[in-house]
């Protein structure tokens, strides 16, 4: 299962996310829940990269990326964030069909 953890500060503001885990929903390599979260999550961080002069961080491995923004949030990046967990969503709540629910993608927000 993929699990995203959307950090939030204390004024519910987004801070970054951190994505971990396979999806298995399909063969390695196949696994067509997993290239979705991936492409939707390096798309953000190249779109804050390129479209913003926030201060991001982040760090990618096998089945894990993390995901920070420092500083004060851009109204740009606030639209990207919101523009990620809206599509992780929608591909948790497509991929439900005829299974158990959440199975492959699981979707949890954290106070930082």
């Amino acid at each position: 299962m993929i699990t995203v953890k959307v950090f939030v500060d204390s004024d519910g503001e987004h801070r970054g996310f951190r994505i971990s885990g396979h999806a298995g929903y399909g063969e390695a390599g196949e696994d067509i829940v997993c290239a979705a979260v991936s492409a939707l999550a390096q798309n953000t961080i190249n779109s804050i990269e390129a479209f913003t002069e926030d201060a991001i961080s982040y760090s990618v491995d096998d089945g894990y990326l993390d995901c920070s923004l420092d500083g004060t949030v851009s109204a740009e990046s606030k639209l990207l964030l919101n523009s990620l967990i809206l599509g992780l969503e929608s591909v948790r709540d497509s991929c439900q069909t005829g299974r158990k629910k959440n199975q492959f993608i699981r979707i949890v927000t954290e106070e930082v």
